[in-house]
């Protein structure tokens, strides 16, 4: 009897902890960059501004899951506004991971090359979304959980905090490698 409580328990913990994860044969940092479609890129690219809008104001929570609470933390924010984006744009992206894992899927980018969906990353690994640019001015609109605030916020880059705090504290600025979407099937 108890061995049979012991293994109904160990399945029941196993099945708990896969709950939500998404396993897939093929594994995504098998495949070779390049192999999304330009036009599929762009789209993904093109979306973001309006998926972005939609977490303005909510509250944020460490852990929290927009879809599940409606709140949410950085990694989450992120997740949600790619996997959104790329859903929109017939890709799949690669699925959620906290923030220190998703910077390792980046590549840094120059200040002049900056699309939307780019990371400005911080010395202390703090990160914004650029989720639009200006075409006209080139001004940045950023989005970023705010643990200070309670807040997922959006700022844009004639913000007097642009200058005095997220360029002093500039790391640089990067951008997810194309291992982190593929087509949808």
């Amino acid at each position: 009897m108890k061995k049979v409580i012991l293994i109904s328990t160990l399945i029941l913990f196993n099945a708990i902890f896969a709950w939500g994860v998404p396993f897939e044969k093929d594994d995504f940092t098998a495949r070779p960059e390049g192999v999304i479609p330009g036009a599929a890129r762009d789209v993904f690219r093109q979306n973001i501004p309006s998926v972005a809008r939609q977490f303005i104001g909510i509250p944020y929570e460490y852990g929290g899951n927009p879809v599940t609470t409606g709140t949410s933390d950085n990694s989450y924010l992120f997740f949600s506004i790619y996997a959104r984006a790329a859903q929109i744009a017939g890709l799949k992206y690669y699925g959620y991971m906290p923030m220190k894992n998703l910077l390792q899927h980046t590549r840094k980018v120059g200040e002049n090359q900056l699309q939307k969906g780019d990371l400005m990353v911080l010395n202390n690994h703090h990160a914004a979304m650029i989720y639009n640019i200006e075409a006209d001015t080139d001004r940045l609109f950023l989005i970023y959980a705010s643990e200070k605030r309670r807040q997922v916020i959006s700022f844009n880059s004639d913000n007097i905090v642009f200058y005095a705090y997220w360029l002093e504290n500039l790391k640089g600025f990067y951008r997810l490698t194309d291992t982190m979407l593929r087509p949808e099937r």
